[in-house]
């Protein structure tokens, strides 16, 4: 099994408009150093009655997103693991459809691939906020990724684990 260690930040922001624009200096760095297929991103916003709603993402297009046409990545599934009933677009998730299979898959190696407590710190942070952005990077960028959320009113990283063979495996059986 080649695992892969991976740094999620999770940074909290007053308003959706500064998460875009560090959601934006992450994506300018990745493209600036050649990684672009190297990350995943997404800015999430409290709505007014409470609920969180993904009004931005971007998911390695070589990971399961773009492989299988799932659109969902480590950031997403972070996302997702955090705030189980997070709105995508305009509309909550049916784990019925092959997408929400294949986002199940993606979910779950990002719940394993974090200890309880790191979840349970990063979710209590997220909770602190009205927007935020939660990045998956290369151990390599994570310097440089933290560097890049200048907006947060403060930023967490934490280790993410995972098996991109065995995360593409697993959403290839689920979509079966």
């Amino acid at each position: 099994m080649a695992v892969d260690t991976f740094v999620a930040f999770v940074g909290v922001y007053d308003n959706a408009g500064d998460a875009e624009a560090d959601y934006q200096m992450v994506k300018d760095l990745h493209v600036e150093a050649g990684l672009f297929d190297s990350y995943d991103a997404a800015v999430i916003e409290r709505r007014a009655d409470g609920k969180v709603k993904i009004t931005k993402k971007h998911e390695t297009p070589t990971r399961v997103g773009g492989v299988l046409g799932g659109g969902a990545g480590l950031a997403t599934g972070l996302v997702l693991v955090l705030f189980p009933f997070a709105a995508i677009g305009g509309g909550l998730l049916v784990a019925t459809t092959a997408g929400g299979a294949v986002l199940g898959a993606v979910t779950g190696h990002a719940a394993a691939g974090m200890s309880r407590k790191d979840l349970k710190e990063l979710g209590e942070h997220l909770d602190a906020g009205q927007a935020g952005l939660v990045v998956v990077a290369v151990s390599d960028m994570g310097a440089k990724v933290e560097r890049a959320m200048k907006q947060a009113r403060k930023v967490e990283a934490r280790q993410l684990k995972a098996d991109n063979a065995e995360i593409e495996a697993d959403a290839k059986s689920a979509q079966a």
